[in-house]
C-alpha cells in the first residue's frame, strides 16, 4: 500500500489559529516580505495572495486591504476593485495554468465555512476536468503537482509580462 502525507495540512488542523489577522500581518510587513507571505499582488484597496492550504494549484485569495468581514460594509470603490482584481487574477491563472474552469466564491461567516471569517476574502480555485478524484473524497488527502513556492514564482513571473493596472510594482 502506498502512503501519501500532507504534513502542511496537519499544521493547520492542530495548531491554534492566530488571534490577530494573518492577512493584515502580511500587509503590514511590507513588499519586501511578499514572497515569504505568498502575497502576489497589491493595489490601493485590495490584494491577492496564494492560499496556504489550497484546494488546487493556483488557489488564490483576493481581499480588501481594510480589515472588514461584512460585504455590505465595503465602499463601492473597494467593491469595484475587488471584482476587477478577481477578474484579473482569473485571467492570469488562465494564462499560466490553462484550467478548464474556476470556482470563485465568498464564505461569509464561520457557519458558511469561512476559516478566516474576520477578513473577507474571495476564493479563486482553478479546476480541471477530473481533478477531484478518490484522493480528497475517500483518502482525505489532496495531491498537488507543485509546491506553493513554485506556484508563487510562476505567477510572479507572469505578472512581469501582464501587470495589473495600478498595482504597486517592484
Amino acid at each position: 500500500m502506498d502512503h501519501l502525507y500532507t504534513p502542511w495540512r496537519w499544521e493547520y488542523i492542530v495548531n491554534p489559529k492566530p488571534a490577530d489577522c494573518p492577512f493584515c500581518a502580511y500587509l503590514s510587513q511590507g513588499p519586501d516580505h511578499d514572497a515569504e507571505n505568498l502575497l502576489l499582488l497589491r493595489t490601493a484597496r485590495a490584494f491577492a495572495l496564494l492560499n496556504r492550504f489550497p484546494y488546487n494549484n493556483g488557489h488564490l485569495l483576493v481581499m480588501p486591504t481594510a480589515h472588514i468581514s461584512d460585504l455590505t460594509a465595503i465602499d463601492p470603490d473597494t467593491q469595484a476593485e475587488l471584482m476587477h482584481l478577481t477578474s484579473y487574477c482569473t485571467e492570469l491563472l488562465q494564462q499560466v495554468y490553462r484550467p478548464h474552469g474556476f470556482n470563485i466564491g465568498i464564505n461569509l461567516g464561520q457557519a458558511a465555512g469561512a476559516g478566516m471569517a474576520a477578513h473577507l476574502h474571495i476564493h479563486i480555485v482553478p479546476r480541471w476536468q477530473g481533478d477531484a478524484n478518490f484522493m480528497p473524497v475517500i483518502g482525505q488527502t489532496l495531491t498537488l503537482p507543485e509546491t506553493l513556492s513554485q506556484t508563487y514564482q510562476r505567477l510572479r513571473q507572469a505578472l512581469l509580462h501582464h501587470p495589473f493596472p495600478g498595482a504597486a510594482q517592484e
